[in-house]
């Protein structure tokens, strides 16, 4: 299993024959390596309705004909910009769902959530994959919780974390959320995409290292991390 880090919050999942992208929003980033047109996708998941996560969803799901999963006031907003029935998965906060690579189940996350024309985008979320015997938890757009002391009792190989602070968890309240979730590995996102967002990662690892038990790794867009 490979997965690939598209800038911001914008990632991309192999495994198998079947390509998972997570919030893409690629043409109007300052850091994503690729452009809409270039990603291929078979499942897209949307953790909320913010311009910086559901940028490109239209435009990718058309070109691909992938089937796009999120809440359910997402599905029916993207319903009404045109995508098929048969091509949207609703769910919604503590619901899974079987896909042919594995199970995707939808966790809190404490954000806000609207859609770029003003519509309501349901309750912000993120993902708890169970890929090839793997458990991989993105947190997505997120502060700090307590419950994530649960979501770590899947024994979870890779968490994925903002770190940008402002409009989600900063460097300092990451760390406590690695306590919490005891992954074996953690990767840094939604950081220095933009000035407001800029962090120190070589200074976040370094704490990582010293504070918690986990591995950081740190990547540059486009780069990858196999499992």
């Amino acid at each position: 299993m490979q997965i690939t880090w598209l800038g911001h919050n914008c990632w991309q999942i192999e495994t198998g024959d079947q390509k998972l992208l997570l919030d893409p929003f690629l043409d109007d980033s300052p850091t994503a390596p690729v452009k809409a047109s270039e990603v291929e996708a078979d499942f897209v998941l949307i953790s909320h309705g913010h311009f910086d996560h559901v940028g490109d969803v239209l435009a990718i799901a058309e070109r691909t004909g992938a089937v796009v999963i999120a809440n359910y006031e997402i599905t029916k907003w993207l319903q009404a910009q045109g995508v098929a029935e048969e091509k949207v998965m609703a769910m919604n906060l503590g619901g899974g769902i079987q896909l042919p690579v594995g199970r995707v189940e939808m966790t809190i996350a404490h954000h806000s959530s609207m859609l770029p024309d003003g519509s309501n985008g349901g309750s912000p979320a993120g993902f708890l994959m169970y890929l090839e015997g793997k458990a991989i938890y993105f947190a997505c757009d997120t502060g700090l919780f307590l419950d994530m002391k649960v979501i770590g009792v899947a024994g979870l190989e890779l968490a994925v974390l903002p770190i940008g602070d402002r409009f989600t968890m900063g460097p300092a309240e990451s760390l406590e959320a690695i306590k919490l979730l005891a992954p074996k590995q953690v990767v840094p996102c939604h950081y220095s995409t933009w000035p407001l967002i800029e962090q120190d990662v070589e200074a976040w690892a370094k704490c990582v290292q010293e504070q918690t038990a986990a591995e950081p790794v740190l990547l540059a867009p486009g780069e990858s991390i196999s499992l």
